[in-house]
């Protein structure tokens, strides 16, 4: 294959999370427009290119006998998406939103491709572990607990535009006021919201040129109650008794949940992000009541929270479920467990019952505030909540956990932080990812310092994305010397020696 050429081929494999491994064949190896035929079959890796499609694609790097290249176009879809376009589930935004990636696929079928990929990237260390497999999450559609939506255009100097980003830009904003992901409630917000601002012409807020007014809006809902939160977000431009009569109509909407909170927020910083510098309580309170395998939780507009929040029970479950394995010695939920990134402190809580005690450690105050709040609110009195860094607050904790929990952002844990994570030496490690990538590459450093995966399993947390949840169990191998003891007497060791002599002649 030549870079700059054309060539159509076979999407074979998806690694995680979103490169098309394409098979193009001899034949077709002289390119749609290039010259010259292969000697065999190669391959390129072409993101958002989905298995089992036809595609074309165009070259644009070569490195090291590998390639990578650009979708162009779909010749075929895969014979699976025929199926559940049948079934109707697809979305009319589908390969245009940046959300979903497999949404003209069978559900069925995106856990299949989701389990392969991530059972490749651990293959070289969860051999011979225990496997749970892919838990489905309990709701395909409406499944979304949170949605943070931008104001913009769809194209340039386009109408005013209130959604998602378009696949692959920066700008363009799309309208998904029927996103299937979203509870409808969510559409009916959105459609509401940006007609009110296109009929008084409230101009967006332009993030290169630092103008306008209208950014974001946030929205909540409870799973437990079907409660709703709706957050405004603009610059101090926008009149506050426009945003009050923007609350009124919001308050007379047909919603399947009620309205439990309208606010306010004030963002003046030039970060494309949802920030507050002021918040204003429009209507209801300033947080969500939800729960979670029977613990309660308040909800800030600004709370990490799983966004899938069935799906996080089972997740939770399963990580429960390990850290209550049974050890040698009988007993069960004994000792002291570090729960690291512990966020709004929601697994900290859950595994509380399970531990003496129970120190979490988030970076983010305000989420260590809402923890020691909503452990309050569930009687919980054997957890400390810590605001710092973990590769400071380890030097400076005096507890020795007998057992870790590790839920890291995105991007995984810090190789000097692993470091004195490991050099505990507990017996056992639950490592909680939701980018496998970044467990596999953790996973070289924990390996290496004597762990290895006893049981592991998936959870899908995010249907119809890209991504999916892991959950591993770890336990420490101890070195030989310290735990096995072989007696033999003197004619058994000089007929061992013996044996090995002749093996080496």
């Amino acid at each position: 294959m030549k870079k700059g050429q054309i060539y159509e081929g076979v999407v074979e494999r998806m690694d995680f999370p979103n490169k098309g491994i394409v098979r193009v064949d001899a034949e077709e190896l002289k390119g749609v427009d290039g010259e010259g035929a292969g000697q065999g079959a190669e391959y390129a890796a072409v993101k958002d290119a989905l298995p089992g499609r036809r595609i074309a694609f165009v070259v644009t790097k070569r490195r090291g006998g590998k390639y990578e290249g650009r979708q162009k176009y779909v010749v075929a879809v895969a014979d699976c998406e025929n199926a559940a376009l049948a079934q109707n589930v697809s979305c009319p935004h589908a390969g245009i939103c940046g959300g979903c990636l497999y949404r003209n696929f069978p559900y069925a079928e995106t856990l299949r491709i989701k389990e392969a990929q991530v059972k490749k990237l651990l293959e070289g260390y969860a051999a011979g572990a225990v496997y749970d497999g892919i838990i489905a999450s309990p709701e395909e559609d409406g499944y979304r607990n949170k949605m943070e939506y931008t104001f913009g255009d769809e194209y340039r100097d386009g109408p005013l535009a209130l959604g998602l980003h378009k696949r692959g830009s920066f700008h363009d904003i799309l309208n998904v006021a029927d996103c299937r992901i979203a509870p409808a409630d969510f559409g009916k917000i959105l459609e509401y919201t940006l007609a009110f601002f296109s009929e008084r012409k409230v101009p967006y807020y332009h993030r290169m040129k630092h103008e306008g007014i209208l950014r974001h809006l946030l929205l909540r809902r409870s799973h437990a109650d079907g409660s709703l939160m709706a957050g405004l977000v603009t610059t101090s431009g926008l009149d506050e008794a426009l945003a009050e009569e923007w609350c009124r109509g919001l308050m007379q909407l047909a919603l399947a949940g009620k309205v439990a909170s309208v606010l306010h927020v004030i963002n003046d910083s030039q970060a494309d992000a949802v920030k507050c510098d002021r918040l204003v309580r429009l209507s209801g309170e300033e947080y969500l009541a939800e729960e979670l395998l029977g613990m309660k939780f308040k909800i800030s507009p600004f709370s990490f929270f799983q966004t899938n929040s069935a799906g996080a029970e089972r997740l939770y479950s399963l990580a429960r479920e390990y850290l209550l394995k049974e050890r040698e010695d009988g007993e069960r939920g004994q000792g002291t467990v570090f729960d690291l990134y512990s966020g709004t402190g929601t697994i900290a809580q859950i595994v509380s019952p399970a531990a003496e005690k129970v120190v979490a450690v988030e970076i983010v105050e305000e989420a260590v505030e809402a923890a020691r709040e909503n452990a309050g609110l569930n009687g919980i009195r054997n957890c400390t909540f810590i605001a710092a860094d973990v590769l400071k607050a380890l030097d400076e904790i005096e507890e020795r956990p007998d057992y870790i929990i590790l839920d890291p952002p995105r991007d995984g844990i810090h190789p000097k932080a692993l470091k004195k994570i490991l050099d505990y030496a507990v017996d056992r490690l639950i490592y909680i990812s939701c980018k496998p990538t970044s467990l596999a590459r953790d996973m070289e450093a924990i390996s290496a310092a004597g762990y290895h995966v006893v049981r592991w399993g998936m959870v899908d947390m995010f249907p119809y994305t890209g991504n999916v949840e892991v959950a591993t169990l770890l336990e420490r191998v101890r070195n030989a010397k310290e735990h096995i003891e072989i007696t033999i007497d003197a004619e058994d060791y000089y007929r061992i020696k013996d044996s090995e002599k002749k093996q080496d002649e």
